[in-house]
C-alpha cells in the first residue's frame, strides 16, 4: 500500500494518472479522497484545491491533484497550502513528469515513482564535464526532434544529471530545466532550447558531483 510517510504528502510521477488515481482512492479506503483531475491544471482549479483543503476533517482526509500539465500561476497559489497544510489534510500530486512542477513545489513534498509507459531516453552528454564537440554533435542530432521527443530528451538530460552524474542542482539550474520544458510548451524551436539548457551549465561552479 503506497501511503505517505510526510504529514503533508507526496508528489507521484506517472503517466498512468487515472490508473493512479483509482488505485489510491482503493488503497486509501477509508479515509476521505478528494480528485481533482485535469488535462491542464490552472488557476481556478487550484482556488477549488485551497478551498477543499480548509473544510475541516476530524480525520485524514487526501486530495490527489493530477494532471497532464500545470500552469505556473496554479501551482504558485498552492505554495502556501503546500508548506502548511490545514489540519488532518495531506496532498498527493500526480504528474507524468517532475519537469512539469515548478522547483519551488517539488522542494515541499517528497517525490515517489509510478507506473510510466515509457523509460527515461538515455543522454550521453555529463553537464558537469561539457565538451564543446559533444554539445554541437548533441545540438545537430537531435535539430529535427518533436515536441514529445525534446521533452523526453531534457527529462533524459535531468535524469542524467541528478541520477546518473548525482549532481546538486542550483536553484538556478532546476529553473533551467523548468524554462527548458515551459519554453517547449510555448512550441519554442527544440534545438534553441537545448542551447540555452545545456550552454547554461558551462562554467557554472556549483555543478559538481
Amino acid at each position: 500500500m503506497l501511503v505517505s510517510e510526510a504529514k503533508r504528502g507526496y508528489i507521484l510521477v506517472s503517466t498512468e494518472i487515472e490508473k493512479e488515481v483509482n488505485k489510491l482512492v482503493a488503497e486509501l479506503k477509508p479515509s476521505r479522497v478528494v480528485s481533482f483531475i485535469e488535462e491542464d491544471f490552472k488557476l481556478e482549479h487550484a482556488k477549488a484545491v485551497v478551498a477543499e483543503s480548509y473544510i475541516s476533517e476530524s480525520e485524514t482526509k487526501y486530495i490527489i491533484i493530477a494532471a497532464s500539465t500545470f500552469g505556473r500561476e496554479a501551482q504558485n497559489s498552492l505554495l502556501k497550502i503546500l508548506e502548511e497544510p490545514p489540519r488532518n489534510i495531506e496532498f498527493i500530486i500526480i504528474s507524468p513528469t517532475k519537469s512539469n512542477l515548478l522547483p519551488t513545489v517539488r522542494s515541499r513534498l517528497p517525490i515517489v515513482n509510478g507506473e510510466k509507459l515509457h523509460t527515461i531516453k538515455e543522454v550521453e552528454l555529463n553537464l558537469a564535464k561539457i565538451d564543446y564537440t559533444q554539445v554541437f554533435k548533441f545540438l545537430k542530432a537531435n535539430a529535427r526532434v518533436t515536441k514529445t521527443e525534446a521533452k523526453e530528451l531534457i527529462e533524459g538530460l535531468y535524469y542524467r544529471a541528478t541520477v546518473v552524474d548525482m549532481l546538486m542542482l542550483s536553484t538556478k539550474q532546476l529553473d533551467s530545466f523548468d524554462r527548458a520544458y515551459r519554453l517547449l510548451e510555448l512550441n519554442s524551436r527544440a534545438q534553441s532550447v537545448f542551447a540555452e539548457l545545456i550552454m547554461g551549465f558551462a562554467g557554472d561552479k556549483n555543478a559538481a558531483s
